[in-house]
């Protein structure tokens, strides 16, 4: 039994002026002969994480999926790590299967001493082919550490322990070449309908962080913009009194889920009551983002609005 990989560019791939395969890849990686399973390699488009689209990242998600009902033991996606725990999320979301869909990539080029692409795609592969990983979802493996895609931040922009868990750690650890899985997380249901990766092309949700002295101006005209907002308040779901309103107003007109700024915890319902707090915007309709840090708040709400599921009932298993 295979397990595939796909790669899609990268740190990970990147030997100076050269883009790497995943040939180059698994090439350079010693063990690969201990994995006990061959590794069938896609190479999908070198693109820089930045340029990835949802759209880009649901054909890789389908192929994968396609390898797996074809009878791959799992899937392993690299690619660059600024938008991973987007891509990772975004994924787990729409993965239908028991078996493993990994993504991992690098922090330090090829080029460089102590690069930690081969560890990185090694731990994926163990992982994607380990029966110890199966009805987990999507889930990103970095430095030997296995994190479920719903809790996993990228949190430095150098160092290679970037990708932590913030509110739960990992779920688990690749010890001596060992998958051991130490908690399992419930897998939620994700979103139900289907969208074609075009759809998401038209669909327009804007990320708004709350800072000090925010009137909500740069919030004029969205409505005829945007199909939905997410807004990154203050620590447990507030922002200041007079972009209370405003956003009460736009959450008549769109959908509005608030969210914390801060990179852990969730928001609360009830602890405050004045203007601007989480009793207040909840009451204006504001949709409660739970534990959901702002960045996938938004790959849910936009994937919500393309495939017509409930959107308050998908996020109220994040609450």
């Amino acid at each position: 039994m295979s397990v595939a990989l796909f790669t899609l560019g990268g740190t990970i791939s990147m030997a100076g002026s050269q883009r790497l395969t995943g040939e180059d890849l698994t090439a350079a990686m010693p063990g690969l002969d201990e994995l006990g399973h061959p590794v069938e390699i896609q190479d999908i488009e070198k693109i820089p994480s930045a340029n990835l689209t949802a759209g880009k990242v649901l054909e890789v998600v389908d192929a994968a999926s396609k390898a797996v009902a074809a009878g791959a033991a799992g899937a392993v996606v690299t690619q660059g790590t600024d938008t991973l725990e987007e891509s990772a999320f975004l994924a787990d979301l729409v993965w239908p299967h028991p078996q493993p869909l990994v993504f991992t990539g690098a922090m330090r080029n090829p080029t460089l001493a102590g690069p930690d692409g081969p560890a990185n795609l090694l731990a994926a592969l163990r992982v994607a082919c380990s029966p110890a990983a199966r009805d987990l979802g999507a889930l990103v493996v970095f430095k030997e550490e296995i994190h479920a895609a719903r809790w996993v931040r990228k949190t430095h922009s150098t160092s290679t322990a970037t990708f932590v868990s913030p509110n739960t750690g990992p779920i688990g650890h690749v010890v001596e070449d060992r998958v051991r899985v130490l908690t399992r997380p419930l897998r939620l249901d994700g979103v139900q309908g289907s969208a074609e990766p075009s759809e998401l092309d038209h669909l327009r949700v804007a990320l708004y962080t709350v800072t000090m002295d925010d009137d909500g101006l740069l919030l004029q005209g969205l409505a005829e913009t945007h199909q939905g907002l997410v807004v990154a308040g203050y620590g447990v779901g507030h922002v200041p009194a007079a972009l209370a309103p405003v956003l009460g107003e736009l959450a008549t007109r769109m959908p509005v889920v608030l969210t914390s700024r801060t990179g852990a915890g969730s928001i609360v319902r009830n602890t405050y009551d004045s203007p601007g707090s989480e009793t207040d915007l909840l009451q204006r309709g504001l949709i409660d983002g739970g534990f959901l840090d702002p960045y996938k708040a938004r790959v849910l709400l936009r994937l919500l609005l393309a495939t017509d599921d409930d959107i308050t009932g998908a996020f109220a298993q994040y609450v």
